[in-house]
């Protein structure tokens, strides 16, 4: 039976890498964009994108979207810069598309956040990227009070090489890691249980993604 996911941030460099794996292996996948001139290569993916402002639109509007689908992948974000702007999609879009998700009886949320979020971020108030920890962390804390089936992934530092398909869950510290393999690591989650309720903080390593997720 083919799983229902929608994934906020469609047109992001990790979305358009997951919606293929997703697409491949029978799941119909729904992709939010903001911008219509990127549907077309939304839907070269095998998704299937619609245009949704979801820093404009309330909490019934996001239900509205959400409702009907089998899960939420949140991988969606203002891109840093602009404090308010963070503050608007990082956090309170991010919290209103949970609470859409609880109204829509929607269990299943996998949050992409950042290996570093959390209350001891240790990030200064005067460090242009403390509007970012301060809004995923707060993002974070909600979906751990929701009562939702959540997953929480803390990958590190996002570059653009070549998948490996092997992590590291133990790292005490960030690294760097694919974009690829967060978006394996993403695919393999989703229908794994025993990630339900888990923070997973990765880096690069030499685990094999299939044999830590998935069962």
């Amino acid at each position: 039976m083919s799983t229902r996911v929608l994934i906020f941030g469609g047109h992001g460099k990790v979305a358009l890498l997951l919606e293929p794996l997703l697409a491949e292996r029978g799941d119909t996948v729904t992709a939010v964009i903001r911008n219509p001139q990127h549907e077309a290569e939304v839907a070269a993916t095998g998704a299937t994108p619609i245009v949704f402002d979801i820093e404009r639109f309330d909490t019934d509007q996001i239900e509205n979207v959400i409702a009907g689908n089998d899960v939420v992948v949140w991988s969606a974000g203002a891109g840093g810069g602009d404090p308010a702007r963070t503050h608007a999609v990082d956090r309170d879009a991010a919290i209103r598309s949970i609470d859409a998700a609880v109204a829509a009886g929607v269990q299943r949320y996998v949050m992409v956040s950042y290996f570093g979020a959390g209350p001891g971020h240790g990030v200064s108030p005067d460090d242009s990227f403390f509007a970012y920890a301060e809004a995923k962390t707060a993002a974070d804390e909600h979906l751990r009070a929701s009562g939702l089936d959540w997953t929480i992934l803390a990958p590190s530092a996002l570059t653009l090489d070549a998948p490996t398909g092997r992590i590291d869950v133990e790292a005490s510290g960030p690294a760097s890691v694919p974009r690829a393999d967060v978006a394996a690591v993403i695919a393999a989650v989703i229908p794994d249980a025993a990630t339900h309720r888990r923070e997973i903080r990765f880096n690069s390593g030499q685990t094999e993604i299939s044999s830590l997720f998935g069962g």
